[in-house]
């Protein structure tokens, strides 16, 4: 009976969560899609690399605009968490996984974490899939992102375990377990694994066995990507707190509180911490001790919609975009916010730069970019592949 009550226990968390979820960014089945994510890009030798919307991953020749599409990832028969009666598809072709964290790519291979519960590793070239983990069976759904790091892949699973994989040959090489789900993609630096969980901790586990180095418990979830600058990890929480502790010891530094949950990993650009909120507002803090040195969306601009996506850094600018479509620019050394462009559909997946243009994905299943300069909007790519 206390095994059925606990079991009642978790799923009722789950459901919950993923209730939150939906509420927040508006998942659930979206007729003619057969798969939703929030997947952001990679560029590699002008190739920009991302699962796409369709459930697949696609790659896109930045200088021809020529696409290319490895196999649709495969199915599991199990339960969904995102508002979809099956947890593959949101209607129409149940054989599509959805693809939530950004592919990770070197020069020979592209890796893809997958809702499914697997992890895939293709080759650059043509796509062709090299290795797949685990091989026989499936774990639970992966929604963060990986890191790589010395030939190495680093993974959270909603299964609570952190993984370390031989990138080689996909090899399980350790494997650490939190006490639960983990949604957010882990940070590597100097030696140390940092990754956050729904148990409310931060955790620094050693990067060759994943063993414990230290953990921080907090008052909320854990799913943005811990960000580590100079010897210090920041990292945001549902809490509505973001945190900046010492890596080496793990111990607090500074907390600043906003009205909502910080989603994603903050950028330091210039000696200022930016910070993009769910609460509407872009928080520019001091890194050393959290003082503010301005928000933005009080007086210059009326920002309105909640920040879920990963923001891009390039030069003095940091790009940020907001789930209600508008993407905006803050110019780091006058602390000027700009609105770049206004877009109909939701922005909630990571940005990326790469040569003066900011990429994105949209729910119309297509790459957006945006001139960051001059704040031309380009004729977007679809990643439809017919």
């Amino acid at each position: 009976m206390k095994l059925k009550n606990l079991k009642r226990i978790g799923l009722i968390s789950l459901v919950a969560t993923a209730l939150i979820i939906i509420a927040v960014f508006g998942f659930g089945c979206v007729s003619g899609l057969s798969a939703i994510g929030w997947s952001g890009g990679a560029v590699q030798n002008d190739v920009l690399y991302v699962g796409s919307m369709e459930g697949r991953l696609a790659a896109i020749n930045l200088v021809d605009e020529s696409r290319q599409w490895a196999e649709y990832l495969k199915v599991q028969s199990s339960g969904g968490i995102f508002g979809c009666s099956s947890m593959l598809s949101c209607g129409g072709d149940t054989s599509r996984v959805p693809i939530y964290g950004t592919p990770v790519v070197t020069d020979e291979q592209i890796f893809v974490a997958g809702y499914n519960g697997k992890i895939y590793a293709y080759n650059t070239i043509n796509l062709a899939q090299r290795w797949v983990f685990p091989r026989d069976t499936y774990l639970s759904p992966f929604v963060g992102g990986m890191f790589y790091d010395d030939n190495k892949l680093y993974v959270g699973c909603s299964d609570g375990f952190v993984y370390c994989l031989n990138a080689i040959t996909g090899e399980l090489l350790s494997s650490y377990q939190t006490e639960d789900k983990i949604w957010g993609t882990p940070t590597v630096a100097d030696g140390v694994v940092y990754i956050g969980s729904f148990d409310k901790n931060i955790y620094a586990l050693n990067a060759g066995d994943l063993t414990l180095k230290w953990k921080y418990a907090i008052e909320g979830s854990i799913i943005a990507e811990p960000l580590v600058a100079n010897g210090i990890v920041y990292v945001g929480s549902f809490d509505k707190k973001l945190y900046a502790l010492n890596a080496e010891a793990g111990t607090l530094k500074w907390t600043y509180e906003a009205n909502n949950w910080f989603w994603t990993q903050p950028v330091i650009v210039n000696g200022t911490l930016y910070a993009g909120c769910l609460d509407g507002f872009i928080y520019a803090l001091n890194p050393a001790t959290g003082a503010v040195v301005k928000v933005f969306g009080e007086e210059d601009i009326a920002v309105i919609s909640a920040f879920a996506s990963q923001p891009a850094v390039e030069g003095n600018y940091v790009v940020f975009a907001s789930k209600d479509g508008i993407v905006y620019r803050i110019d780091t050394t006058t602390q000027e916010l700009k609105v770049l462009a206004v877009l109909t559909g939701s922005i909630t997946g990571p940005l990326t730069v790469y040569n003066g243009i900011v990429y994105f994905q949209t729910q119309d299943i297509a790459i957006q970019r945006i001139d960051i300069e001059s704040g031309a909007l380009l004729l977007s790519i679809s990643l439809i592949s017919g």
